[in-house]
């Protein structure tokens, strides 16, 4: 009898034990990829209720927008803004942020409207953000203005 007839009697060729845990190992990894890229471009409006993901999002946002705000000081410190510029970057950073963390359409009120609603907190570093940014007063304090900024951001809760 032929070796090859021989061995197809006898059972199919046996695998080392690694190759199905490599497989296994494998699936499990795509299947996290795949989780990972849908929960990432899920909508912040879903996040803010999944019990699970809710406070992962909120610490990752405070991260994001605090580290933006420091880098809007950064281009005031280096010389590309000007104290309006910084004063409009730093408020259009806090208010995105109140949008993304409450879904509350910040960018769009007023101040006084801000200081009404759950966003109270916020305000009086929008009022200051307001005074750098349209009374164009040179002695705003762009540093202090943007750890200001990023306080309210990371102690947001």
């Amino acid at each position: 009898m032929p070796d090859d007839l021989l061995q197809f009697v006898s059972g199919p060729p046996r695998y080392a034990p690694g190759w199905l845990w490599l497989g296994l190992a494998l699936l499990v990894l795509v299947a996290a990829w795949y989780t990972a890229v849908i929960v990432a471009t899920l909508p912040a409006h879903r996040l803010r209720r999944m019990p699970v993901l809710r406070d992962l999002h909120a610490r990752v946002l405070r991260h994001r927008f605090a580290r933006r705000a420091a880098a809007v000081v950064e281009r005031h410190r280096r010389g590309d803004l000007s104290v309006a510029q910084s004063g409009a970057a730093l408020s259009a950073t806090l208010r995105s942020f109140l949008h993304q963390a409450t879904g509350v359409p910040a960018q769009y009120m007023q101040v006084r409207a801000v200081a009404a609603s759950e966003l109270a907190a916020a305000a009086p570093v929008l009022v200051a953000l307001g005074d750098a940014q349209f009374r164009r007063d040179p002695a705003a304090d762009v540093a202090q203005l943007g750890a200001r900024t990023a306080e309210v951001i990371r102690s947001w809760r």
